[in-house]
């Protein structure tokens, strides 16, 4: 009897084993390439302009490709209903990941490395410290620093790169939000390494001296040492910038954050707003210089509603509705964030293609943005197809 209950087990097994097996055969992997062993296709992200690396891509294989970049293999979805399927329709398929050499850069705990609970909380802390009640807290000292900003360029008498002003007039934003008030010697510090951290961000992930990657891990581990004296020195403030409205939850009962969650998630907001801010105002100027109607219409909405020199209003940036649809279509063009990272916590099927469990798996938004189903003339720059 143990004998054939034995046999019986084994051949249901057997039968339940290659019929799994028979059904993931039926599935393939989309196509493409994964280039070279080790490192993919990474080097030819890097030497091309990333969106020609995609659109080549998308027109040789379609809307759907494997690829292997950044030491990961991953899957590129360039349709709007693959995108759809990844952040909404099966979003519990996924989960929100970037690769390790970002992960070490900004800091693991931050929280657009994480869901659940503790991504759900520290969002809410986010949202209150940047929340437009705080913000009109700032206007004044955000409207100072932007007429300095302006008034130094021209002072110069010269030409300026535009990115690289941007940068530094959204990081001092960032600074402000993030830290409120502080010392000339720590903005300088951070600024510093900040900057140095960002130099090494998107370079080739190559964790040996000299190479600016191990340059950006030093001055990670720099503004780590930094941000903790700041903390040392605020302990107990009473503000509403990032940094004490996560302090007051250090060693909370409901959401325990310790020193290390903290810095991460400082350096991680401020990464991300200075960098997508600072690519976007530069596209704005791009832009306004190339449609000069479109400039002239955007002074005469600030003339009627700024009186002489004082700071601008809440109020009065909430009556600017051109403005509102030129920074809109200017995020449409420019689409600053052009994809985002997901990784399939189970296999996946999608379109017959199998996305294996633990593959990267990356939306491509700059197609939906430049999808005539969606927007008329997609290539024209036309804020007031943006008229409610």
């Amino acid at each position: 009897f143990i004998v054939i209950s034995f046999a019986v087990t084994c051949i249901f097994l057997c039968y339940y084993f290659f019929r799994g097996t028979k059904n993931k055969e039926t599935l393939k992997l989309p196509p493409g390439s994964m280039g070279w062993p080790f490192v993919g296709e990474t080097l030819r992200l890097y030497s091309d302009d990333p969106n020609v690396f995609f659109s080549d891509k998308l027109t040789r294989y379609g809307e759907i490709f494997k690829t292997h970049i950044l030491r990961c293999p991953c899957v590129i979805l360039g349709s709007p209903e693959a995108v759809r399927f990844v952040l909404v329709s099966g979003a519990d398929l996924f989960r929100p990941t970037y690769p390790k050499s970002k992960e070490a850069l900004i800091g693991p705990n931050a929280l657009f490395f994480h869901e659940g609970e503790y991504h759900a909380s520290l969002r809410k802390l986010v949202q209150t410290a940047l929340s437009p009640k705080s913000a009109r807290k700032i206007l004044p000292a955000v409207d100072a620093i932007a007429a300095a900003a302006v008034e130094s360029w021209v002072s110069r008498g010269t030409t300026v790169n535009t990115f690289r002003e941007m940068k530094k007039f959204s990081f001092r934003i960032g600074i402000l939000a993030v830290f409120g008030e502080l010392e000339d010697r720590h903005k300088e510090e951070i600024e510093e390494n900040y900057f140095i951290l960002d130099k090494g961000y998107n370079s080739f992930p190559v964790n040996i001296p000299g190479t600016r990657y191990r340059k950006a891990l030093t001055a990670r581990r720099r503004l780590n040492d930094i941000v903790d004296e700041i903390i040392v020195e605020r302990k107990n403030a009473d503000r509403e910038n990032l940094l004490d409205v996560l302090l007051r939850h250090e060693g909370d009962r409901f959401l325990d954050l310790n020193r290390h969650q903290i810095v991460d998630n400082i350096i991680g907001v401020l990464f991300a707003a200075q960098d997508t801010t600072a690519s976007a105002l530069t596209w704005i100027l791009k832009y306004l210089h190339q449609h000069r109607d479109v400039l002239e219409a955007l002074r005469v909405e600030h003339a009627s509603n700024r009186e002489g020199n004082k700071s601008l209003t809440w109020t009065q940036i909430r009556n600017m509705p051109f403005t509102y649809k030129v920074i809109m279509e200017s995020l449409r063009m420019a689409s600053i964030v052009s994809f985002t990272f997901r990784e399939a916590v189970v296999d996946v099927e999608y379109n017959g293609y199998i996305i294996p469990k633990g593959w990267k798996v990356m939306p491509l938004f700059r197609n939906i943005h430049y999808n005539p189903e969606y927007f008329n003339n997609p290539h024209k720059f036309d804020p007031y197809r943006f008229e409610v």
